[in-house]
């Protein structure tokens, strides 16, 4: 129980970063949740006889909870006992010379064979690069893998993904035409038991994004992309920094910088997903358009006029 409101606490602050300040709630909802803390708060209250009491031991595990995942080795299910092992410093990568494609694969086998990447998948998971056309004008920045992502090994393939190729395809481009990347190259652990499989996603860490990050500026190094969109606030952090901003409502639609090349912040497609109305399609919509423009991108009236009505 204690694991899923941590889940559901997790969930709450990502959704308040993108922007997200209510969220619907049933009557019937609302009183289910009352009960099972009443419950829960009856049984921790006073141990069962003939039971030890750990009421100091929740105490101990809620501290925990709030450090970083425990990492792991390879093969080894994660489990809520297991020591945590430091993230060592971001590795320096240094691309061969020759074409893109020469590079990218150079920079693939570097990526899916990297130690530290490989002691964050779970057994039968996948590390994650990013793909596209290697001379895209637009290459966007997602935060993580996630379910999907890590068991196909390709970023924004789950629902989130299939919506993305949708709204790219409404800029007249297909999902082949541009490059699509992720901060990370791991799905974010969380503490599992032993041979379970992981519910529910957590944003990666600093430390975990540090890690990453020359990665992905090595993928822009060959893209060489004429603007890039960070796709969320955790993508928007990992760009411009930790302090960069507050909420993600601050930077979203306009232009920043990174590598040199021009920033776009919107937001994740999962938060359309959470909140289907035209408004907040019309918002990432308008930021796509300036992202067309920016590029020559032709746009029509009809494009111009998208999720306009009520």
């Amino acid at each position: 129980m204690k694991r899923v409101l941590e889940i559901l606490g997790e969930e709450l602050h990502r959704l308040k970063a993108d922007g997200v300040s209510s969220l619907p709630v049933s009557e019937a909802g609302l009183a289910a949740l009352r009960r099972t803390i009443v419950s829960r708060a009856a049984q921790e209250a006073k141990p069962s006889p003939g039971v030890p009491d750990t009421r100091g031991q929740a105490d101990s595990f809620h501290a925990t909870a709030k450090k970083p995942p425990p990492r792991r080795n390879p093969g080894k299910s994660v489990t809520e006992t297991e020591p945590s092992v430091p993230i060592p410093p971001p590795p320096e990568v240094k691309l061969p010379e020759g074409d893109k494609r020469g590079r990218w694969d150079s920079l693939r086998s570097l990526v899916l064979n990297d130690p530290v990447c490989l002691a964050h998948v779970r057994p039968g998971k996948k590390v994650v690069l990013g793909v596209g056309d290697l001379d895209a004008k637009i290459l966007f920045v997602g935060e993580a893998p996630g379910a999907d992502e890590e068991v196909q090994g390709e970023p924004f393939v789950g629902p989130a993904g299939q919506l993305l190729t949708r709204m790219i395809g409404a800029m007249g481009l297909g999902r082949e035409e541009v490059y699509i990347g992720n901060i990370m190259n791991w799905r974010p652990e969380m503490p599992t038991a032993a041979g379970s499989e992981q519910y529910g996603n957590r944003p990666p860490t600093g430390e975990e994004m540090a890690y990453c990050i020359p990665y992905l500026r090595a993928q822009i190094a060959i893209v060489e992309p004429e603007v890039i969109v960070a796709l969320g606030a955790t993508a928007a952090h990992g760009l411009l920094g930790a302090g960069a901003f507050k909420a993600l409502g601050e930077v979203r639609g306009s232009w920043r910088e990174f590598e040199g090349r021009p920033l776009m912040i919107t937001y994740h497609p999962s938060y359309i997903l959470r909140n289907s109305t035209n408004r907040s399609k019309r918002m990432i919509w308008e930021d796509l358009l300036k992202v067309m423009e920016r590029v020559a991108l032709p746009v029509s009236e009809r494009q111009r006029g998208y999720f306009l009505g009520k």
